[in-house]
């Protein structure tokens, strides 16, 4: 969660495995749409000497649909390499590490962009450097200033790879201990205390690629999107990562060598959607396939095993959910096709009749000067489900969703429980501070300054 560990085999490879998908018009260039991916979830800052880096043998896709068909109209994919300097040490860094080209690194990355489109493929930036991770304050003294040299730009985009804070939360220690949420633990089939939620996110950083690219480059038109109800201001966005179709170890060189074709072995469209909608044995399946094949997972979204759960869990809370028995029109809409105009007043972000998972996005809708982190449910249109921005509460939000907040939204009949609308986990984003400009995450926590925690049997 978002997409830490969402599922079996997919946790085995974390590598490969799409953690965040966040899509916003920028607030510091309005003109442009900002994308982020993130990969490798729960990185320990002090996770040496191996420190994290992204896969060299895995193809990592930011991907846009902008012709209603769930398929990837224009994909920017980033391919990285990683070179030893040293191969006698041991280390990851043989001294204090200044700027991004020191040769103290031992273990430098680098990436190329590409984009593809039409079937053609262009490469945009070759060779561009990542910033080491944040080992500590003897070995990356000015990581601010590391992480500015990794931001580069490529004609009129911006393009940054490399280790951030976790900006997403969310109590995991709670929430699958049989779907408690602290701050009404009284209510549980099995009560305790109410108490504070925890930020299971909390310390812990990620990998990321951040990409700015003008408006008029993603939108079906080639112009800038300037009106919210046209079709053509709306575009899909989702992640995904891939692995040659077979590995096998090399003996001679040490390390697993792919062969063949590339083949998706994980993606992230909107927050939560393979942890929670997608039955644990469909998981796996479910990162293999492309969003267009969607209307195979349609059916989870329109009968939701939480939105079942939640009565049983919640004895007498929810008891107009309970005796709802009506597909999810409204949960359909909000993940699977868009919110067609006339839902929401002013609002909308439909993509059409097929059910794909993605972020949808309406590029028409400026951003908000006093963002509410509730995003469309608290009013702020520039905000979650109209894509994602990191500081949207999307735990908070989906909750209230599929409690039933928005079934009046396609069915005035239906009245929500009085928890639905204060459902939340209790937490914030509690790890580095994210950034009101780009790359909008946070620093990453180092690994010297980490103070690991306490685990408690009972």
């Amino acid at each position: 969660m978002s997409s830490h560990r969402e599922a079996p085999e997919m946790a085995k490879d974390p590598v490969a495995d799409s953690t965040d998908v966040y899509a916003f018009v920028s607030p510091d260039r309005p003109s442009t749409v900002t994308l982020i991916a993130n990969y490798i979830p729960f990185q320990a800052p002090d996770g040496g000497p191996n420190f994290y880096e992204f896969g060299d043998d895995v193809a990592y896709d930011i991907n846009i649909s902008n012709k209603g068909k769930g398929e990837a109209d224009l994909t920017y994919r980033f391919l990285f390499h990683t070179k030893v300097r040293d191969d006698k040490t041991f280390l990851y860094n043989t001294g204090p590490i200044n700027n991004i080209g020191d040769a103290t690194w031992n273990r430098p990355q680098f990436y190329s962009v590409i984009r593809l489109k039409g079937g053609k493929a262009k490469t945009l930036a070759q060779h561009l450097p990542c910033p080491p991770v944040n080992i500590g304050p003897r070995s990356t003294p000015n990581y601010p200033h590391l992480a500015a040299q990794a931001v580069h730009t490529i004609g009129p985009r911006k393009v940054f790879a490399g280790q951030r804070a976790d900006a997403f939360h969310v109590d995991l220690g709670s929430v699958f201990d049989l779907g408690t949420l602290r701050p009404f633990e009284h209510l549980h089939l099995i009560p305790s205390a109410d108490a504070v939620g925890r930020n299971s996110l909390q310390a812990f950083n990620v990998h990321s690629i951040v990409l700015q690219v003008p408006i008029s480059e993603v939108t079906r038109s080639g112009r800038r999107a300037t009106d919210p109800s046209k079709p053509g201001s709306v575009i899909g966005v989702w992640s995904s990562a891939s692995r040659r179709k077979s590995r096998m170890y090399d003996r001679s060189e040490g390390k697993y060598v792919g062969h063949g074709p590339w083949q998706q072995v994980s993606r992230l469209g909107n927050p939560l959607f393979n942890e929670v909608i997608t039955p644990m044995a469909l998981k796996d399946m479910w990162n293999s396939h492309s969003p267009k094949n969607d209307a195979t997972f349609a059916k989870y979204v329109n009968h939701p095993e939480l939105a079942r759960l939640l009565p049983v869990l919640y004895p007498g809370v929810f008891p107009h959910l309970a005796a709802y028995h009506k597909s999810r029109a409204d949960l359909n809409a909000i993940l699977l096709t868009g919110i067609p105009s006339g839902v929401v007043p002013g609002f909308q972000n439909f993509t059409g009749t097929v059910e794909s998972d993605m972020l949808r996005l309406n590029l028409a809708i400026p951003p908000t000067q006093s963002p509410n982190s509730l995003g469309l449910l608290g009013g702020d249109a520039a905000g979650f489900p109209n894509g994602r921005r990191v500081g949207d509460d999307v735990v908070a939000i989906e909750l209230r969703a599929v409690a039933g907040v928005t079934i009046p939204l396609v069915d005035p009949s239906f009245t929500p429980d009085g928890a639905a609308g204060l459902l939340t986990d209790g937490t914030t984003d509690t790890n580095g501070g994210t950034k009101a400009t780009f790359p909008f995450l946070g620093d990453p926590g180092g690994g010297y300054q980490t103070q690991p925690g306490t685990s408690a049997v009972s």
